[in-house]
Formats: structure tokens, C-alpha cells, sequence
């Protein structure tokens, strides 16, 4: 009876521990309320990446997003509204948009026609149409990285959970995203052949990508780069069932790195911290910046992604470590 209590004790704190170690840091962040808006107009998958059918498909979106600008209009809600006018921007282009349930997009930032190397950006928690330009700004860092041969996409494919909620704990929003991101590669896969593809995954998006690479098709992904990893809900590289490079990187100044590497009752937590040695991933130095600074411009994370994306073997650097920081 005493050691049944003692292990309902223990699984207790480490819960608690995992609860604390995401929600603190980021406590006076709270998920932006939903708003209303029109259901996108139906596509059928991008046949191939040419500059007409491009052009096409962003035509489409662009008219989306301007239903979903005078449905927030009338809505009396500037904010959205606002936002949703700078999408409208004729130099921007979106592959997808959905504005209902916080949004989802798939932007492309550079010449998916002429691109030798396209980068898809998976983001993590509290990204949402609220936060987008946030997100964005990393995916035009990238490219600007990356020249003019290459092409990134801001992938925001699926409900991501609020840092300060049960869902971060947990992978039902990562099982529930990973078809939609298996989709969407295999569509840009087709579409631009000869192109390399690589997954760049921060925070929860490592969870998303490390649930959609086991079921792609081998040769649709090059490289999968998990950075600020909470864990993948995987022991190892192994277990990823892909036929790609996958990386791992920290922040010196990354809080991820106190967050507990466990996973209790199969679901609550993320299991093996991706930098550590027993995970098996290829790990780059990414300098010495926090959570969210892994795409800052003149950063050497930044530098480093776009080695990676661009075939080449990252710049030297120290590395941090697997495990909690002292």
C-alpha cells in the first residue's frame, strides 16, 4: 500500500513539474478568442509549381483572406481586420488560408517556381492569426539567409495549444495536426520535384513533425531540424522511422531546457530530450539566444538552419547539452 501511495506521489510531482516548467515562463501569455470567419474556398492539390498555377492558387487565397477581413469588419474587430488587410498585401502569398478557429496558413516567403531548396517552418504553441507576423518575420529571416534560390514556408496547418494550457502537455494536438502536414509535403513534394525539402520544427511543432515524418514517403524530406524541443513523445531517432537527417539544437538561454524529459501514463509529457546523446540526432550549435530566438537575424541558430536547409554542415560552435541546466 505505502509504495503503491509513494508512486502515485511521485508520478504526481513529476506531473507537476512538467505543468510548471511550460506554463511558468510564459504565464501571462493567454490564447487569442476565436473569431468569426467564412469557410475557404475548396482547391484541388498544386499539379505542379509553375508560375501560373501559383499565381492562381494565390489568387485564391487572397480572396479568402479578404472574406475573412470583412466578416471580422463586421465584426467590429480592427485588430483582426487590420491584420487581415496586411495579408491582403499583393506581395505576399499564401498557399492556403483558413481564417476560423485562430487560423491556419501555409505563406511562402521567395520563389516556390525557381526554388532549389524549400523550407517548411512547423511552429509551436500560442501561434495563431493574433501572433502571426511573429512567426512570419522568422520565415523572412530564413529566406533572406537562404538567397534567392531557396524558399521557405510559414506553415501554421493546425490548432496549436496555448502554452498555459492541458493541451501543451499532451500530443492530441500533434496527432491531430501530423495528416495535415503529411499532406501538405507530399502536395509541395510533387509539385517541385527537384527541389530538397526540409521540416524546421520549433517547440510543440517538433511533437508535429516527429508524429508526421514516419509516414512520408522516403525521399519527400531531406532534413528534420527539431529546435527548442520539449521532446518528441519519441526515445530516439530510431523510433522517427524516417529516412532523413534529423538535427537538434538549443539555446544556451533556452527555459526548454528545464522542462523534466519524462512521459507518464503514455500521454503526459514528451519523453527524450532530442540533444541528448541517447536520442541519436545530429546536433548543431545554436548559439546563445532563448525560446524564441532562434530565427533573429545575425543569430547563429539562424545561420546554422539555413546551412541545413541549404545541404551544408553547420558552422562550429559550442552545443548545449542534453539535460536540466544548473
Amino acid at each position: 500500500m505505502a509504495s503503491r501511495l509513494f508512486s502515485r506521489l511521485r508520478h504526481t510531482l513529476l506531473a507537476a513539474l512538467v505543468a510548471g516548467s511550460v506554463a511558468v515562463p510564459v504565464s501571462g501569455m493567454a490564447r487569442p478568442a476565436s473569431v468569426p470567419a467564412p469557410a475557404p474556398t475548396q482547391v484541388t492539390p498544386l499539379r505542379a509549381a509553375t508560375v501560373a498555377a501559383l499565381a492562381e492558387r494565390y489568387d485564391v487565397a487572397r480572396e479568402d483572406i479578404r472574406a475573412a477581413e470583412r466578416t471580422a469588419t463586421a465584426d467590429d474587430d480592427p485588430a483582426r481586420a487590420a491584420a487581415l488587410r496586411a495579408m491582403e498585401d499583393p506581395a505576399r502569398h499564401f498557399l492556403t488560408f483558413d481564417g476560423r478557429d485562430g487560423g491556419r496558413t501555409a505563406e511562402v516567403v521567395g520563389d516556390l517556381a525557381t526554388a532549389d531548396h524549400v523550407a517548411v517552418l512547423v511552429p509551436g504553441a500560442d501561434t495563431s492569426l493574433d501572433t502571426y507576423e511573429r512567426f512570419r518575420a522568422g520565415a523572412v529571416a530564413l529566406q533572406h539567409q537562404l538567397g534567392a534560390r531557396a524558399a521557405v514556408v510559414a506553415w501554421l496547418g493546425y490548432e496549436t495549444p496555448g502554452t498555459v494550457s492541458v493541451e501543451i502537455l499532451t500530443s492530441g494536438r500533434a496527432v491531430d495536426a501530423a495528416p495535415g502536414l503529411r499532406r501538405f509535403v507530399t502536395e509541395i513534394a510533387a509539385a517541385r520535384p527537384s527541389a530538397t525539402i526540409s521540416l524546421l520544427c520549433h517547440s510543440y511543432g517538433t511533437v508535429v513533425c516527429a508524429r508526421a515524418v514516419s509516414g512520408l514517403r522516403v525521399g519527400n524530406v531531406a532534413d528534420v531540424v527539431l529546435f527548442g524541443s520539449p521532446g518528441t513523445g519519441y526515445d530516439d531517432v530510431a523510433a522517427l522511422h524516417t529516412s532523413a537527417e534529423v538535427w537538434a539544437g538549443r539555446g544556451a538561454s533556452d527555459w526548454i531546457a528545464d522542462v523534466p524529459h519524462v512521459q507518464l501514463f503514455g500521454t503526459l509529457g514528451f519523453g527524450a530530450d532530442p540533444v541528448s546523446r541517447g536520442f541519436g540526432a545530429r546536433i548543431f550549435p545554436a548559439g546563445e539566444g532563448g525560446h524564441g530566438d532562434y530565427l533573429t537575424p545575425g543569430s547563429t541558430s539562424l545561420r546554422n538552419l539555413a546551412r541545413i536547409v541549404a545541404g551544408q554542415t553547420p558552422a562550429a560552435g559550442p552545443v548545449s547539452a542534453g539535460g536540466p541546466r544548473a
